[in-house]
């Protein structure tokens, strides 16, 4: 499985963005996503997270109603809407894709990942 990320960018504080994330493979429709963000000097910690349906959704207290996660399985897509960004959301945004079907938050439950779309925050 391979997953490009795309969508980031430089942004105002308060501002928004979306983030896409493709799979390659049709295996994507039975795997869980998520995104993590990293920034240098960091740990990459996670940010949100989809089952394979949509059913699930799970995110970080600190993007909690200010970030949307949504999938499109017939496109092999997930996205990521962002609002209201501030200028601790900037960092590398990674998309993966988890080896089980639930909105999991652990970085070891996930077996794929994209190589990152850099999301800068300015203020």
């Amino acid at each position: 499985v391979q997953l490009q990320a795309s969508g980031g960018g430089l942004v105002q504080a308060g501002g928004s963005l979306r983030l896409s994330c493709a799979a390659s493979r049709r295996m994507f429709s039975t795997n869980g996503m998520g995104w993590f963000r990293q920034v240098p000097g960091k740990e990459r910690e996670f940010v949100s997270a989809i089952s394979w349906n949509g059913s699930s959704k799970y995110y970080t207290d600190s993007v909690n109603g200010r970030f949307t996660i949504s999938r499109v399985n017939a496109k092999n897509t997930v996205y990521l809407e962002m609002s209201g960004l501030k200028l601790e959301d900037t960092g590398r945004y990674y998309c993966a894709a988890g080896r089980y079907g639930g909105a999991r938050s652990d970085l070891s439950d996930y077996t794929y990942w994209g190589q990152g779309t850099l999301v800068t925050v300015s203020s």
